[in-house]
C-alpha cells in the first residue's frame, strides 16, 4: 500500500528510528521526535516542540528547504473525513500570517487521529 499512497500523494508514516540520524543537527537539546510521515518524497516531522517541513527538491531530491513551524503559531486545524468508509482523509493546519491553511491527505491505512492528537497536545498545552 505504501507505493499507492505515495502515487497518489497521501501521507504514510515513517520510522522515528529511520531518520533519527537526519534530524540530529536540526533537533535542539531536549527536543524528540514523536511522529514522522512522508508525502512522496516531502516529510513532516511532529516533534515535542515544532512542526518540521521537509520539501524535498530537485530531480534527484538530494536539496532540502527545512521549515520549522512553532506550535504556538498553529492558530487552528481540523481533519475531514467522509465517514467511517472513506479512503482517505485531510488535515488542514492554519499558521499565524498564512491565508490558507497547509493540507496533507492520510490514507485509511494513516491514523490521521494520531496527528490530530499530537496538534492538540502541543498547540494547545
Amino acid at each position: 500500500m505504501g507505493i499507492f499512497n505515495a502515487i497518489l500523494g497521501q501521507a504514510s508514516e515513517v520510522s522515528i528510528e529511520k531518520i533519527q540520524k537526519e534530524f540530529e543537527s536540526v533537533l535542539v537539546p531536549g527536543e524528540s521526535i514523536q511522529k514522522a510521515y512522508r508525502i512522496i518524497r516531502d516529510m513532516f516531522v511532529f516533534t515535542n516542540k515544532r512542526l518540521i517541513l521537509i520539501d524535498k527538491q530537485g530531480i534527484t531530491g538530494s536539496k532540502a528547504d527545512y521549515m520549522t513551524i512553532p506550535y504556538g503559531s498553529i492558530t487552528k486545524f481540523s481533519k475531514e473525513s467522509a465517514g467511517l468508509m472513506d479512503l482517505d482523509a485531510e488535515l488542514k493546519i492554519w499558521i499565524r500570517g498564512e491565508d490558507a491553511p497547509l493540507k496533507k491527505q492520510f490514507g485509511k491505512d494513516n491514523n490521521i487521529n494520531e496527528v490530530y492528537q499530537i496538534l492538540s497536545q502541543y498547540v494547545l498545552g
